[in-house]
């Protein structure tokens, strides 16, 4: 049996589709842990972020709970189209949707 080449590119954000890299890494539950969500997938932490930004866990839930469904949302998709031209290592603070609220 052949061995497998092992990959030396990293992953990719399944949100915004730059590579991943080594820094600013957060883990995202596509179904929220308040909602018993258990599987969590690696994303750069301005594009996880960005997704608590904009929906609530209960949006989450009961709507945006695939990398598809997220990537559809206006908010998102135009936030994507400006992060795909930062390097995979940037980062920046972004509000929560929890704070935006207390306003």
């Amino acid at each position: 049996m052949k061995p497998q080449a092992i990959s030396s590119s990293p992953p990719d954000c399944p949100l915004c589709g730059r590579p991943l890299g080594t820094e600013h890494i957060d883990r995202h539950h596509l179904v929220p842990k308040s909602f018993k969500g258990r599987e969590q997938f690696p994303i750069h932490k301005i594009c996880h972020r960005k997704i608590h930004s904009v929906f609530t866990e209960r949006e989450l839930f009961r709507t945006y709970h695939t990398w598809e469904k997220l990537r559809e949302h206006e908010d998102i998709r135009i936030f994507i189209d400006w992060v795909a031209k930062k390097a995979p290592e940037f980062w920046a603070p972004t509000a929560t949707a929890n704070s935006k609220k207390r306003k």
